[in-house]
C-alpha cells in the first residue's frame, strides 16, 4: 500500500498540518486505512482499539455496513442542493426523526456543519432573540473550563485555557461559573443574581460533563437548582450535547437527567455515527416565532454552503435506525457495568486519584508531580505507551478516559483495561 514516495506516515508529513499538535515534537502519525467494529488498521494490517470512538464521535462501529449502504445509495440519488429556499427528503425525515427523541419543548431543527458551529448557531439565536423581542439582554452565562469549540464564538463561551489563550483579547466578555457542587450552589446563584438577570441573555452547558476540559463530572441535583433558577429569570438555556448526546451518559440524551428542558439544543459528533461532518441546533416554538416577521432585519442571517447536505443527513438517519434499536441500549449497559467492575480496580490503585464513571465514560487522573491539566507534561509518555499497545487512547494531559463505541466487545475492553493494567507501575520507571 506504500508508494515510491513512501509510507502514508512519510508522505503526511511532507504536506499536512495536524490539529492540537506540536509538529516539531510530536511522533509521525500512523497511516490507517480501513476501519472495522471498534478497530482500525494500518498499513501493515495492524489493528488498533478505538478506545475513545475517533475524538468521541463514533457511536456504532467503523464502517457500519447500514450507514454506508445508505450513504451509497442517497449519493446515486441527490448529493446536495441549496438549503435556502429548497428542500428535500433527508433533511425533512431527520428533523422529524430527532424531534421525537429530544424534549418535547423542542420545535425546530436548524442545520449546520459541526460542533462550533451549532454552539454559534444557538449563541447567535439566543441574542438575536431578545433583540427582536426589543429587550437588552446580552450577557452569556458559562461554566469555567467549558470547552464548546474552536470558532471564535464557541471559544468566546468556552473558559480560558491552552485552546484560547492567544485569541482572549480578541473574545467576547462572557461570565464563568464553578461547575455545581452540594456546597456551592447558593454562591452560584448569588453570582448569577449580581450579573443582573433581567440583562442576561443565555446559559450555555454541557450537562453533567466537561468533556476537553478534563471529563468532569459534575452534581446532577445543584445543576438542577441553577436551571431553574435560569428558567425564573427568563434566561435561555442551551444544552451543547455534541458530546454528550446520543447515549454516551447513559441516558439518549444528558438533559433527560434533568426535570427542566433546555430552550436550545446543540448536536453533532455521534449524530451521524462518527461517519460525516454535521451539526444541529434545535430550538423551541418560542424562539423561532421571535424571528417571525414582515421586517427582514429580524431574519437568522447565519447559514453554511453545506447546510443540510443530503448525503450527512441520509448518514444521520441510518445512525439513527442504529441508535434506537434495542441492542444498542443493551450494549450500553454493558460497557457501563464492565466499566464499574474496573472503576472498583482503579480505586484501589495509588498511582490514580478521582476515578469516576458516567454512562459508557469512565475518566481517572494519573498522580503526577506536575499540576493536573492539558499541558501536563504525562501526556508524551502517554501517547507513547498506548501506541505500542495498539490502543487508541489520546489523554487530556495526565487525564486518561475511556469512551468506547457501542460495538466494542467484552474482549476488546478487556485489552484496554489491561493496557492501563501495565500502565500504572511503568510510571515510576518513566
Amino acid at each position: 500500500m506504500s508508494t515510491a514516495k513512501g509510507n502514508l506516515s512519510a508522505r503526511d508529513l511532507e504536506v499536512i498540518w495536524h490539529p492540537y499538535t506540536q509538529m516539531q515534537t510530536a511522533p509521525a502519525p500512523i497511516g490507517i486505512v480501513r476501519g472495522e467494529g471498534a478497530c482500525l488498521y494500518d498499513e501493515e494490517n495492524n489493528a488498533y482499539i478505538d478506545a475513545t470512538s475517533s475524538w468521541w464521535v463514533n457511536i456504532h462501529g467503523h464502517a457500519h455496513p447500514h450507514i454506508a449502504q445508505q450513504l451509497a445509495a442517497q449519493a446515486l440519488q441527490l448529493q446536495h442542493c441549496i438549503f435556502a429556499g429548497y428542500t428535500h427528503p433527508p433533511a425533512v425525515n431527520l428533523a422529524e426523526r430527532l424531534l421525537q427523541l429530544l424534549p418535547a419543548n423542542q420545535r425546530r431543527v436548524f442545520y449546520s456543519d459541526n460542533g462550533s458551529t451549532a454552539v454559534e448557531v444557538a449563541i447567535k439565536m439566543a441574542l438575536q432573540y431578545w433583540h427582536n423581542k426589543g429587550q437588552h439582554r446580552n450577557k452569556i452565562i458559562a461554566f469555567k473550563n467549558a470547552y464548546h469549540g474552536d470558532t471564535f464564538g464557541a471559544m468566546s463561551v468556552s473558559g480560558r485555557s491552552v485552546f484560547t489563550r492567544v485569541f482572549d483579547d480578541f473574545l467576547f466578555e462572557v461570565h464563568f461559573l464553578d461547575v455545581p457542587t452540594p456546597d456551592n450552589i447558593g454562591d452560584l446563584i448569588a453570582s448569577i443574581a449580581a450579573q443582573q438577570p433581567d440583562q442576561v441573555a443565555a446559559f450555555i452547558f454541557e450537562p453533567l460533563l466537561q468533556g476537553s476540559g478534563g471529563m468532569v463530572m459534575y452534581d446532577i441535583a445543584g445543576f438542577e437548582q441553577l436551571l431553574q433558577y435560569c428558567r425564573q429569570q427568563n434566561i435561555l438555556l442551551i444544552a451543547d450535547e455534541v458530546m454528550t448526546g446520543f447515549g454516551r451518559t447513559g441516558k439518549n440524551f444528558a438533559m433527560e437527567y434533568m426535570q427542566t428542558a433546555p430552550d436550545m439544543i446543540c448536536l453533532s459528533k455521534g449524530l451521524t455515527g462518527g461517519s460525516m461532518a454535521l451539526g444541529i441546533t434545535t430550538c423551541t416554538s418560542d424562539i423561532y416565532e421571535a424571528f417571525l416577521s414582515n421586517d427582514k432585519l429580524k431574519t437568522l442571517f447565519h447559514g453554511h454552503s453545506f447546510t443540510a447536505n443530503p448525503l450527512a443527513c441520509t448518514v444521520a438517519l441510518a445512525s439513527l435506525d442504529l441508535f434506537v434499536d434495542p441492542a444498542c441500549a443493551l450494549n450500553r449497559q454493558r460497557i457501563h457495568e464492565k466499566h464499574a467492575q474496573f472503576l472498583g480496580e482503579l480505586q484501589q490503585m495509588d498511582a490514580v486519584k478521582n476515578p469516576r464513571l458516567l454512562g459508557t465514560i469512565l475518566a481517572f487522573e494519573l498522580v503526577t508531580d506536575n499540576a493536573d491539566g492539558y499541558t501536563n507534561q504525562l501526556a508524551d509518555y502517554l501517547h507513547r505507551f498506548f501506541r505500542a499497545k495498539r490502543i487508541m487512547l489520546r489523554p487530556l494531559g495526565n487525564t486518561l478516559y475511556i469512551l468506547p463505541p457501542y460495538c466494542i466487545t467484552d474482549e476488546q475492553l478487556t485489552a484496554v483495561y489491561d493496557s492501563i493494567r501495565e500502565l500504572v507501575p511503568s510510571l515510576q520507571q518513566a
